[in-house]
C-alpha cells in the first residue's frame, strides 16, 4: 500500500516508452550518473527515501542491508518523523526535499508520497537528474503519467513504479511454471480482492478512499502487473463499479472514531482482454466482510495454475494438471526479500547501462488499464486501452537482491 506520509511536492512517473527504462549510457546521461569530478560512477547506488510514514519500514529493512546500494538520507514534511526512521534505520541523513535533491551522492530517490503527490515529487527528482523509485500507482491519471514518462524521456533518467513483487520467489514460480508449458497456452485468468476495507486497521486510511486510491488504484496493481507477465497487454475492458457508504469510520489509532468521506468507487469487476488473445476476471473490493484476497488462478489448454498471493514476495503454486487426482504443490525458488528488491534491480541496472525488470512502461500501462476500468464502469461501456508492453523476463533462480554485485 502508498504510504501516508506527508510528503512535500506531489510527484510520481512512469515510462511507456522503454527508452525512458534504459540505464542512461550516452549524451543524455544525467547528473546522478556521474562523480563530482564528471567521472562514471561505480560501486554501490546511493539511494534517498521520500515520505517516512507507514511502508517505509518496509523498504527500509531491505534496503539497508541490500550492498548494491546505500540508503544515504530520508526526507518528509514531518522532519522529527523522517529523523525519526534516519536514527531507527541507521540512515546518516535527513530533513527536507529540497536537502535530499542537493545531495550530488544520491542517485535514485524512493518516492512513498501519497498517491496525489507522486507526479509533482517525482517531476522534482527528475529534474534534479535522478532516478525514481515510486509506489504504486504512477500517476491518478493518463495526462500527468504522460507528462512524467515524456519529462524521463527528456532527463535521460528512469522512472519506475511498483509492484515488483513478481520478482519474487513465489510469482516467479508460478510464472516459470507457465512459461515452461505446464499448462500449455493460458486462456483465461481470475483475480480475486475482496475485503472490508482497511480503515479498521489504519491509522490514516483517508487517502486511500480518495481520488487516486479504493481498491481499484491502491491493490490493483498487484493483480494487474500479474496478469500482464502472463498475458501481455491488455487490449480492452468491460466494468462495473459500486460505493457501499458515503463514509467510513477510522477504527484505530489517535483518530479512532473518526468518520471520513469515501470520494471513489469501493467496488471493481472488470472482464479484461489481452493483446494476443486470452482473458480475466478481476474483482477489486473493499465491501466484502467475508476476506478473499491473493486469489490469482490462470487455466490453459492443459491445466490450471494457482498463484500464491500478488502482493507478496513468497508463496506455494498449486498447479492442477488434466488427469491428475491432487495438485502439485511447487514451493517457491528464489529470493524473498520483500519491498525494495526492485530498487536493487534498478540499481544494477543503472552500473550496466542496461533497461530495468521493472520498466516504467509496465507500470504506465497498468495504469492505463485501470483508467481505462474506471473509465468503463462510469460510462457503461467497453473501453479500448491504447498503451502497451512487453512482459518481462523471468529471472534466474539464483538471481539474490542481498548478493554484492557493484562492489
Amino acid at each position: 500500500m502508498t504510504d501516508t506520509a506527508a510528503n512535500a511536492a506531489p510527484a510520481d512517473t512512469t515510462t511507456a516508452d522503454t527508452a525512458a527504462n534504459a540505464a542512461p549510457a550516452d549524451a543524455t546521461t544525467p547528473e546522478s550518473a556521474t562523480a563530482a569530478d564528471g567521472a562514471r560512477r561505480t560501486g554501490p547506488v546511493g539511494v534517498g527515501v521520500i515520505g517516512a510514514g507507514v511502508i517505509s519500514d518496509q523498504y527500509l529493512s531491505n534496503l539497508t542491508v541490500f550492498p548494491d546500494v546505500r540508503v544515504l538520507f530520508i526526507a518528509d514534511i514531518d522532519l522529527p518523523r523522517a529523523a525519526a526512521q534516519a536514527e531507527k534505520w541507521g540512515v546518516p541523513g535527513s530533513g527536507t526535499v529540497e536537502e535530499l535533491l542537493a545531495h550530488n551522492d544520491i542517485e535514485i530517490v524512493v518516492n512513498l508520497t501519497i498517491p496525489a503527490a507522486h507526479v509533482e515529487v517525482a517531476q522534482q527528482v527528475l529534474a534534479a537528474g535522478k532516478h525514481v523509485w515510486g509506489e504504486k500507482p504512477y500517476a491518478l491519471d493518463r495526462e500527468s503519467a504522460t507528462q512524467l514518462r515524456d519529462a524521463a524521456v527528456a532527463a535521460g533518467t528512469t522512472v519506475s513504479v511498483a509492484p515488483d513483487t513478481f520478482l519474487g520467489a513465489g510469482l516467479q514460480t508460478a510464472l516459470r511454471t507457465i512459461r515452461d508449458g505446464r499448462i500449455g497456452a493460458p486462456l483465461n485468468g481470475l483475480t480475486l480482492f475482496q475485503s472490508p476495507g482497511p480503515e479498521s486497521w489504519h491509522p490514516s486510511p483517508e487517502f486511500l478512499f480518495a481520488v487516486g486510491a479504493g481498491p481499484l488504484f491502491d491493490i490493483g496493481p498487484y493483480y494487474l502487473t500479474t496478469l500482464v507477465q502472463v498475458f501481455g497487454p491488455v487490449s480492452k475492458v468491460t466494468a462495473t463499479a459500486s460505493k457501499a457508504r458515503a463514509t467510513r469510520v477510522i477504527g484505530s489509532g489517535p483518530k479512532a472514531g473518526t468518520e471520513f468521506p469515501v470520494e471513489v468507487p469501493t467496488n471493481h469487476s472488470a472482464l479484461i482482454e489481452f493483446e494476443g488473445g486470452g482473458s480475466a476476471q478481476s474483482v477489486f473490493s473493499f465491501e466484502s466482510t467475508r476476506g478473499r484476497t491473493g486469489f490469482v488462478e490462470i487455466a490453459g489448454e492443459t491445466g490450471t495454475v494457482v498463484f500464491p498471493d500478488p502482493n507478496e514476495f513468497d508463496g506455494d503454486t498449486e498447479l492442477y494438471a488434466a488427469g491428475a487426482e491432487e495438485p502439485e504443490t511447487m514451493p517457491a525458488v528464489g529470493s524473498t526479500y520483500s519491498r525494495g528488491t526492485g530498487v536493487v534491480d534498478l540499481a544494477r541496472s543503472i552500473r550496466a547501462g542496461v533497461g530495468n525488470r521493472v520498466p516504467g512502461a509496465l507500470a504506465f500501462h497498468v495504469l492505463d488499464v485501470m483508467v481505462s476500468i474506471a473509465e468503463s464502469a462510469e460510462r457503461g461501456e467497453p473501453v479500448l486501452v491504447e498503451s502497451t508492453v512487453d512482459p518481462s523476463p523471468t529471472l534466474p533462480e539464483g538471481w539474490d537482491p542481498a548478493e554484492s554485485t557493484l562492489a
